[in-house]
């Protein structure tokens, strides 16, 4: 099979699990960013952590997760799509405590579950790339009541670009580890559209920050939003 026949996030498991996975030890901090070390850690999603239960909607190889799970002592579920990935952060961390890897598309999984959390987020992962009328809502039925919602994305300005006048996704692209380009859709927003959906969502947006990466050029490349539920 084709690399065009199959999906971009399958492609990019199947080239990163090429070799066996190994445990890891626990990353130190929490990553938001294309640029380890730089911005927050896991404190955006509420001063104390032990004990809450956490949804990541894209966790990949786990590292957030179990960041989250054994430094803060938060309860985390770390969700995603393919499900060479789920057995990757599994392989990695699957010895910890207060963790747990699922495989599933994140709207499905949001719908089919009546789980309520305390914070709910997503690094470059399921935000952005769902239909957020569709999604944004539906997280909304899991967080509780004042607590937290917060994401990273694409900056939509990155590499010059200009943001979206409308609520259509863009074609953009998945970069493979070998390099190879991939078409994705992506809902590309500048932080005040995001505003807009999340307050139709039952959101209140609570902060932006924008980030770069001087490997990327002079334009920002990450977009970081926080939000509260109402």
């Amino acid at each position: 099979m084709s690399l065009a026949q199959v999906s971009p996030w399958h492609a990019h498991a199947l080239q990163r699990t090429a070799r066996p996975a190994e445990a890891l030890p626990v990353p130190a901090r929490m990553e938001w960013t294309t640029r380890p070390g730089s911005g927050p850690g896991g404190e955006i999603l509420g001063p104390d952590l032990a004990g809450r239960r956490l949804l990541e909607l894209g966790c990949g190889p786990g590292h957030n997760a179990a960041h989250l799970a054994t430094r803060h002592g938060a309860h985390v579920t770390g969700l995603d799509l393919v499900g060479l990935q789920v057995r990757r952060a599994r392989s990695h961390y699957g010895r910890l405590g207060n963790l747990t890897f699922v495989a599933g598309h994140a709207l499905h999984y949001l719908q089919a579950s009546d789980e309520q959390f305390d914070a709910i987020y997503s690094v470059f992962g399921a935000i952005g790339l769902v239909a957020p009328e569709l999604l944004l809502p539906a997280i909304a039925q899991h967080v509780k009541p004042g607590r937290i919602l917060a994401f990273t994305v694409p900056h939509p300005e990155r590499g010059g670009r200009r943001p979206p006048a409308d609520d259509r996704p863009r074609r953009d692209h998945v970069m493979l580890p070998d390099r190879t380009r991939l078409p994705v859709a992506r809902w590309d927003f500048d932080a005040s559209r995001w505003e807009t959906h999340l307050s139709r969502a039952g959101f209140w947006l609570t902060s932006t920050q924008e980030f770069h990466d001087a490997r990327h050029g002079r334009w920002p490349t990450t977009l970081l939003i926080t939000a509260r539920k109402v």
